[in-house]
């Protein structure tokens, strides 16, 4: 690996020290990073170097690899500074161009906005105003939600396209880099026996589920006014529909690879004000205005159902089904394809399972593959039941892969761009988004259903589906 230096701005936030930090650590023991490479947390709080790599050894060393943690430390620094305040920017110019000297060469540099989005703007003129934008060789890592409507996303992709140029750009949906999202693409075709069975002519309908026990947590001050739409559902849902319905690449490459996911994408119906009142449904968690916070007025959704189509002559009569929510019954995050049951033409005398062949492809946890298949019962009789054939990562391999933003970080390092969103990806996934949201924006004043903590989410999101003659299978 050649030298570099990531600066990361917001070092003392969450995602630094518990997803950032613990990345890059485990990719040092696995000597990934290489010998000589420089960590930088920017940050607002008044620390030393010495003090926020004790506040970090807390989070990350634990009981265990002390002697990997010691040495992994030593290149771990911190910068105090203020995101709208130039003092900072210089005195990280100034340890930037120390290590250069030290390195012997200008060494590539990459900026990770480890931040609220409402500090990108702040941040990126900084970065111009001092020239630290202007290598060719540098980076910016922008972290999702990517604006919040198709305007404002709009307008800070036109100002970081003034800063850097496109192959300089990794815009993060860190669930791109889950092992069997990629695996999609192997999954779909590498194996013959499914490609022709991927359309409307066979497949139902499709379901997907991001279903969170926990509720707000510590981030109730960011989230509040975002909501689930545009913190998951813009990006994470999305991106796992453009998995299902998107064609083949012409290469698997970076840029094939972003084209087809660009073109499902950009497929996906946009709704009419009268399809957002039918096909999508908001919900809040009771308690919710309890949270830390939380205006005590707020209407932001903590769940949304939807369902959505996709103009390709692949799947445009098949329906997708998406819901996502906080303080559910159950932990889970899936994508079911369910196929028409056909069984009922042979054996209809006998009577058959009311779910045969569904295709369940799981993100969390236990991520893998199973596939429902309907059977004879065994028995002197004919009976025909529904049977699960199951892979996960752990049972055949031994191993859950490299965790996401392990996978993000190499990429990054490694100039690969195709687990990264491109900006006509965020065009057109803000356009449907957007239309939602100006419907809600309209009845702000309308009362919000509430749902039960332990629950599957408000009981339209079951009528949601339940009105065309299907059910929500997880």
């Amino acid at each position: 690996m050649e030298p570099f230096v990531i600066v990361i701005f917001g070092a003392t936030g969450d995602l630094a020290q518990n997803k950032l930090l613990p990345a890059l650590f485990s990719l040092f023991k696995q000597n990934i990073l290489g010998k000589q490479f420089l960590l930088i947390g920017f940050a607002r709080r008044q620390f030393t170097d010495d003090e926020y790599r004790k506040m970090l050894k807390v989070n990350l060393s634990g009981n265990k690899n002390k002697k990997q943690w010691k040495e992994f430390i030593k290149h771990v620094f911190y910068q105090q500074g203020m995101f709208d305040e130039q003092t900072g920017y210089k005195n990280l110019i100034s340890r930037l161009q120390a290590y250069d000297r030290q390195v012997g060469f200008h060494v590539q540099r990459l900026f990770y906005l480890a931040t609220p989005p409402d500090n990108y703007e702040t941040i990126l003129d900084f970065l111009h105003k001092t020239n630290l934008s202007a290598s060719t060789s540098s980076k910016l890592i922008v972290e999702k939600p990517f604006g919040k409507d198709l305007e404002t996303a709009y307008y800070l992709d036109r100002k970081i396209a003034k800063l850097f140029e496109e192959h300089q750009l990794y815009r993060v949906d860190h669930y791109l880099a889950k092992e069997v999202v990629q695996n999609m693409i192997a999954f779909r075709f590498a194996n013959s026996i499914f490609e022709p069975v991927w359309n409307k002519n066979y497949i139902d309908h499709v379901q997907i589920t991001w279903f969170e026990k926990e509720g707000v947590r510590q981030r109730g001050k960011f989230f509040d006014g975002v909501g689930m739409l545009r913190d998951v559902g813009q990006n994470h849902l999305l991106q796992l529909l453009a998995a299902v319905a998107m064609e083949q690449p012409k290469t698997f490459s970076k840029e094939g690879v972003r084209d087809v996911r660009a073109q499902a994408i950009k497929a996906i119906r946009l709704l009419s004000p009268n399809d957002v009142k039918n096909n999508v449904i908001r919900g809040q968690y009771r308690g919710y205005h309890q949270e830390k916070d939380i205006d005590p007025k707020s209407t932001t959704e903590t769940f949304v159902a939807m369902k959505f189509f996709v103009d390709s002559p692949r799947l445009e009569t098949v329906p997708f089904y998406l819901r996502v929510g906080k303080k559910i019954a159950t932990e889970i995050m899936d994508i079911k394809i369910v196929f028409k049951q056909t069984c009922q033409l042979l054996f209809r005398e006998y009577g058959c399972p009311e779910v045969g062949n569904v295709l369940t492809i799981r993100v969390q946890p236990n991520e893998g593959i199973n596939i429902g298949i309907v059977v004879k019962t065994p028995g002197a009789k004919v009976a025909l039941s529904k049977v699960e054939m199951k892979f996960t990562y752990e049972d055949s391999f031994k191993q859950h892969g490299l965790d996401a933003y392990e996978k993000l970080l190499i990429d990054i390092l490694d100039g690969d761009q195709m687990l990264f969103n491109r900006s006509d990806e965020l065009e057109s996934s803000w356009q449907l988004i957007s239309a939602i949201l100006q419907i809600w924006e309209k009845e702000e004043k309308k009362k919000i259903p509430i749902y039960g903590k332990k629950s599957f989410g408000p009981k339209q999101a079951i009528d949601l589906i339940e009105r065309d003659g299907r059910k929500w299978y997880s």
